[in-house]
């Protein structure tokens, strides 16, 4: 595995020389375009405007474009703009786990380190694990200044790229439609995601992948898979939620333990809005919380 970037970790005083390796590949299968009526790969090609030339990367800069014309950018400006990130990962802050939202986590990498940096990188590991908190950290990679993530996976420092708060969208700008659900409903809702819970993400598998890589083989042998039959999606329009959601919590008990299942006894019904969930969860807030026990939460 080949590095994409080499640097140092800035903690406080203390530099610790990395390099940084991608943490994670795509299995995904690349399919080309082709000319239907003979076959011909269809390319794209890099042409010029202004005198339709087809160009080869060395002869392409980059620039911004303005009222007055493009301003050329070149590596040059950029490996010489003033920014102490630009060859260092540089530590801001640490935080709690729980604080950062995973909706801002981007790509992965791991951090690797050798010879003289080999101490103060297992100092900075085993400080983020004994601290229980992930390092916010600031870092320049691919033409741009990024926020970053510091955790420890297994005996690896891992770097999350994150977006910058200003890069999230508002939620409040999704339409929700307020509209009524009992409480049975919602405990049938949380008895159903307890019956689905426990079950192992590592064995998880490309379902898609694996069925296009069939499908490619049978065309190879000049055969074709047999088509699986699936069921139709669900209509919008459920009569009875309460029902499917018994039925749903009864399959999957029924599928891990072999047996029939059925959801507890339900009591009278309940109309609960999102706004009255909100005041409930706004007066639960107010009560008292008793300690727990003490026990540290462990590292993301």
């Amino acid at each position: 595995m080949r590095p994409i970037w080499s640097g140092a970790i800035s903690f406080g005083l203390v530099t610790i020389p990395i390099k940084v390796y991608p943490a994670t590949e795509s299995h995904a299968i690349s399919l080309h375009q082709f000319h239907t009526a003979d076959g011909g790969r269809i390319r794209y090609r890099k042409v010029c405007e202004a005198d339709g030339k087809e160009l080869t990367q060395e002869e392409i800069t980059r620039g911004y474009e303005t009222a007055v014309g493009t301003i050329p950018v070149t590596d040059e400006d950029l490996d010489a703009l003033p920014l102490p990130t630009a060859k260092a990962i540089e530590i801001v802050a640490f935080v709690p786990t729980e604080s950062i939202d995973p909706i801002r986590i981007g790509a992965s990498y791991y951090l690797a380190a050798e010879g003289v940096a080999a101490k103060p990188y297992e100092l900075l590991r085993q400080a983020l694990e004994r601290s229980s908190k992930v390092a916010v950290a600031k870092f320049a990679m691919r033409d741009r200044e990024r926020l970053g993530l510091l955790r420890v996976l297994d005996d690896v420092i891992v770097l999350h790229g994150m977006r910058w708060p200003d890069e999230i969208r508002d939620a409040s700008l999704v339409d929700v439609p307020d509209v009524e659900v009992s409480d049975e409903e919602i405990d049938a809702a949380v008895a159903l995601a307890d019956t689905l819970s426990g079950q192992d993400v590592s064995e998880m598998h490309d379902e898609y992948r694996q069925a296009l890589e069939k499908l490619i083989e049978a065309k190879t042998a000049g055969t074709r898979p047999e088509p699986i039959e699936t069921p139709a999606p669900a209509s919008a329009e459920v009569v009875d939620l309460m029902a499917m959601l018994e039925k749903s919590v009864s399959d999957a008990k029924a599928s891990r333990s072999g047996g029939d299942a059925t959801v507890h006894d339900l009591p009278t019904t309940k109309k609960t809005t999102k706004k009255a969930a909100a005041s409930k969860k706004t007066a639960s807030k107010e009560v008292p919380a008793k300690k727990s026990g003490g026990r540290k939460p462990r590292s993301a």
